[in-house]
């Protein structure tokens, strides 16, 4: 089979994502016949149908979607080339994209990487953040959308290299006035009589937390889901539940300190001590900037 050419690819993605070949053509600035000629080129180049075509339009048939899949790690990989050619050109000498975590993202992983880059070393290297869920990063670094990631390391990372990051502890926000806001810890369990307030079912947090529940045998409430830590700081200063939450992102090193209404009480759950963890495909395939960068990381938490 000849190699597969890039500009048919993102035909065909355009055509899948739109449902219709026409409306491909007006998103790509090409006539709908020289699509429909690209695509049976295509199809006959991979010996399968790819598409399914309706009187409303085009769906992908189990090759297509399966050639979908690879067409947009293809199509992902040639794009970020190019933008790394193109900061080449404006003197950036290396570019990292990092997949990382809500938690680690709203804790420390911003300023390692701002000290990261203050070095003078290191002044020819772009790095860019995206946040995304545990299990999207880790799907995204094993089908090689990005380089790196970071996330809890309790998460399904077979297969994949990693390092070790830092560390946080997780605790139960409460109201000023709450009754567990007089105490110096307190575990899970004492905490579902009480209405809770999370981010959403994909995070790590949410997951962890219905699990220990299901192990208690007891239903875990939640009053309102959000969508970052700060607003879940402002859900439980209004007296609307606790939260189960890192006591990191506060700056707190002890318990039972109060910010601005609210106080943070160290749960005494063996799991809420959490790693974070670096994770990569293949440590030898890294770029220099890449791998610069991992072993920084890795070195912040050791001196943390």
């Amino acid at each position: 089979m000849k190699d597969l050419d890039l500009t048919t690819l993102r035909l065909f993605v355009a055509a899948c994502d739109l449902g219709n070949i026409a409306r491909a053509g007006e998103q790509q600035h090409i006539g709908s016949s020289a699509i429909s000629k690209r695509m049976a080129l295509l199809e006959e180049q991979v010996q399968a149908p790819l598409l399914e075509r309706h009187r409303r339009g085009v769906v992908p048939t189990a090759a297509g979607l399966m050639l979908l899949e690879h067409a947009r790690a293809m199509l992902a990989s040639a794009d970020r080339a190019a933008r790394d050619m193109a900061a080449y050109q404006h003197g950036v000498k290396g570019q990292v994209r990092i997949l990382a975590s809500v938690s680690s993202i709203a804790e420390s992983l911003p300023d390692d990487i701002a000290a990261f880059l203050q070095k003078p070393e290191h002044a020819q290297i772009r790095v860019d953040i995206e946040e995304l869920t545990s299990s999207e990063i880790i799907r995204s670094i094993r089908e090689g959308l990005a380089l790196v990631g970071v996330c809890w390391n309790a998460a399904d990372l077979e297969g994949l290299q990693t390092l070790p990051y830092r560390c946080d502890t997780l605790a139960v926000a409460v109201p000023a006035g709450h009754p567990l806001a007089l105490r110096d810890s307190c575990s899970f369990s004492e905490t579902l009589d009480c209405e809770h307030v999370g981010l959403p079912a994909p995070t790590a947090v949410y997951t962890m937390l219905a699990r220990a529940a299901a192990i208690i045998g007891r239903p875990l409430n939640y009053r309102a889901v959000v969508s970052s830590f700060d607003a879940t700081i402002r859900c439980v200063r209004a007296g609307l539940g606790v939260a189960i939450m890192p006591r990191e992102i506060l700056g707190m090193a002890g318990s039972g300190q109060g910010v601005q209404g609210m106080h943070m009480v160290p749960l005494t759950d063996a799991w809420a001590r959490r790693q974070f963890a670096i994770c990569f495909r293949d440590g030898s395939r890294l770029s220099p900037a890449a791998r610069t960068l991992a072993d920084y990381l890795a070195g912040c938490a050791q001196a943390g």
